[in-house]
């Protein structure tokens, strides 16, 4: 691929973890709405919209749903699948060190983006990546210790199994590059479908009382539950996929700094510290990233 398209796949990704920055956000403006409510609500939001653009485009929906079972297994896994252990881990133990341990997924990105065809993984990227993750960590847990308490562990299990799941959803993503980004639509109403069942069998339905609140679940569906996994799609199969792993932690850096300006949340100490090591790890791991701006790729390392 030229270095220009894959520098514009890379900014499209960037863009998808620009809006995962304001996930928490509107969820704050959600109020009571349950998780699998609000993720059926917010996915529902994400196919509409790809079926308006559908309509508009006059293009066929049937192209998009007739897939490979393994595209759909692929698809669907990872889109219903990391939100189901996401609420399950949240639900099974505490929030800080579930939190922590489902965003390993950037770091495993990195890390298994490695055995994918014409990859080359760098000292810079692991350095990034753990530099950033341990900022992620500070952010999640304010600064407090974690204690792996042995009843957690199911929770923690789930926890990880979202790691897995995102993390390898992103990079065999790449396995089928050729495959349009608009099958992501068909994924959304498929994963909104599932969330529905979920919602109804674990869940008390919560109707949205005010204006607010609808305009979050829409905000939700249009941002960071609906463009957000279009742009992340093309972005992990056409740009730089260990980049994009490591600048998936400027999310909650981000998500940080949107909810101290626009909430009561306070800057403590560790949230300061937090934030720097991401911006440091960011800048580290997106070595390659600079380079290929600037017209050039690194080297190989020597063998010699």
């Amino acid at each position: 691929m030229p270095h220009a398209s894959r520098q514009m796949a890379t900014l499209l990704g960037l863009i998808a973890i620009l809006l995962w920055a304001l996930l928490a956000l509107f969820t704050v403006y959600t109020g009571d709405i349950p998780p699998f409510q609000l993720t059926a609500m917010s996915f529902t939001v994400a196919f509409s919209t790809a079926l308006v653009k559908w309509i508009f485009a006059r293009q066929n929906p049937l192209q998009f749903i007739k897939l490979p079972p393994t595209l759909w297994l692929l698809g669907v896994g990872g889109l219903f699948g990391y939100h189901f252990f996401y609420f399950l881990a949240l639900k099974s133990a505490p929030p800080a060190e579930a939190g922590l341990i489902a965003y390993l997924w950037p770091l495993l990105i990195v890390l298994f983006s490695a055995l994918l065809p014409g990859e080359r993984l760098y000292w810079f990227h692991i350095a990034g990546a753990v530099i950033s993750l341990c900022g992620a960590g500070l952010l999640i847990t304010k600064g407090e210790s974690l204690a792996l308490d042995p009843v957690y562990t199911n929770g923690y299990i789930a926890a990880l199994l979202c790691a897995f799941i995102w993390s390898s959803y992103s990079v065999l993503s790449r396995k089928f590059s050729n495959v349009s980004t608009d099958v992501i639509g068909t994924f959304c109403g498929v994963t909104a479908i599932l969330s529905f069942v979920c919602h109804f069998i674990l869940e008390e339905t919560v109707i949205p009382e005010d204006l607010i609140t609808w305009l979050a679940v829409l905000g939700l569906g249009l941002g960071p539950v609906g463009a957000a996994f279009f742009l992340w799609d093309f972005g992990v199969k056409h740009g730089d996929i260990q980049g994009l792993g490591v600048l998936s932690y400027l999310s909650p850096l981000l998500s940080t700094l949107i909810l101290i300006a626009l909430t009561p949340t306070e800057m403590a100490l560790s949230l300061v510290a937090g934030c720097l090591l991401i911006t440091l790890g960011a800048a580290i791991g997106s070595l390659n990233i600079f380079k290929e701006m600037l017209g050039g790729r690194p080297k190989p390392p020597t063998t010699e």
